[in-house]
Order: structure tokens, then C-alpha cells, then sequence
């Protein structure tokens, strides 16, 4: 199911067939505000400015004998601001989540073999969520039994050859005893050979 972004963002049709330009809603307008907001309130600029105006406030203490109403200037000025940015930093929050989601709901539609019902998790009970919780649980133990008994099995047949390797190498020694005594006898038996021939022609 291949959509293409020119085709979820068509603009909508008049019954006449001509194509009507898109409003600009609030929520457009809010969404793109607050995406700006939360992007230049945490950059490093932001960071400074924010140093810098604690500095000048700090410094223009003197001048005001650090008043209550110096004091009230900036304790307004950074609860103001802190509270607008709850809502807007939240808004950007909300619609990456929701953004994240689609795209992991995507993938699990796509991918053959899983579980599609596992798209609408944020909608599961606690008791649900336990109970998946415990099944991945069991899962990864059974994955990991079954990779241990994978390496048990390897090693088991890694001792097994070394065992009939040394069984060999102890095989190829006694052959080769055998072969040497086979050797020495064949030799006293031929020096033994000799020397009788040497006895028969002595008695000739």
C-alpha cells in the first residue's frame, strides 16, 4: 500500500471538478508556531540569550537597591514564559509520539509474520501490557536457552573431534611402533639368514 505524499496531500475537489486551495486552519498555523518555538528555544542561541538576560538582570541589582520589584521582574518574566512553553513544547512532543507511531505501525503491517493487533499498544490496558510484557519476557528465555544450548552443542562437538583427533594421532603412533619393531625383526631375521648361509658353506 504505496501512497505517495502528492496523493495524501491532494487538495480537495469542488463538486464542479475545480480544485479548491487548501485553508489555513489554526491548528496549521499553531502547529507550525509551536514547531519553530520548540526549535529556536533549544538552540544555543536561546542558551545565551537566556545566560545574557540573567547577567544584565543580575547586574542592574545595584541600581535598583535589589527591590522587591527587580526581584518581581524576573520572577514574572520567567514564569510567563515557562508556562507558554509547556503547552508548546507538549504540542511538538505530542506530534512526534504520534508521528513515531505511524511510522512503527507502518513497519509492523509490512512486515510478514507480525502481529498487526500489537498496532494499537498505546491503547492496551496495564493488565494487557503486563501480560505482552511476560510473553517477550518468555520469549527472550526461550531464545536464550536455545542459544545456549546451541554453544553447548558446539563445544561438545568441538571435544568430540579433538577426542578422535588424538585417538588418531594415538593410533598413528602405535602403527608406527609396529612398523619399527616389524622392521627390527625383519632385519635380525635376515641377519640371522646370513649367517646360517655363512655356517652352511663353512661346512662345505
Amino acid at each position: 500500500m504505496n501512497v505517495s505524499r502528492e496523493t495524501s496531500h491532494a487538495s480537495v475537489t469542488s463538486n464542479n471538478g475545480a480544485s479548491a486551495p487548501p485553508k489555513r486552519s489554526f491548528n496549521e498555523a499553531f502547529r507550525k508556531m509551536a514547531s519553530a518555538s520548540a526549535a529556536a528555544v533549544g538552540s544555543k542561541w536561546a542558551f545565551l540569550l537566556s545566560i545574557v538576560i540573567v547577567v544584565v538582570w543580575g547586574a542592574t541589582g545595584p541600581i535598583f537597591h535589589f527591590s522587591d520589584t527587580w526581584q518581581l521582574v524576573i520572577n514574572t518574566g520567567t514564569t510567563i514564559v515557562t508556562f507558554l512553553m509547556v503547552f508548546l513544547i507538549q504540542n511538538t512532543q505530542n506530534r512526534d509520539a504520534k508521528a513515531i507511531h505511524l511510522k512503527l505501525d507502518e513497519l509492523i503491517r509490512g512486515v510478514t509474520g507480525a502481529r498487526t493487533h500489537l498496532v494499537n499498544l498505546e491503547e492496551f490496558s496495564d493488565e494487557e501490557l503486563e501480560r505482552l510484557q511476560k510473553q517477550f519476557a518468555r520469549v527472550q528465555t526461550k531464545a536464550e536457552r536455545k542459544v545456549s544450548d546451541r554453544v553447548d552443542e558446539i563445544h561438545e562437538t568441538a571435544e568430540e573431534a579433538h577426542r578422535r583427533a588424538q585417538v588418531a594421532e594415538d593410533t598413528s603412533e602405535d602403527a608406527q611402533e609396529t612398523a619399527a619393531r616389524a622392521h627390527d625383526t625383519a632385519r635380525q631375521a635376515r641377519e640371522a639368514a646370513e649367517r646360517a648361509h655363512q655356517e652352511v658353506k663353512v661346512e662345505r
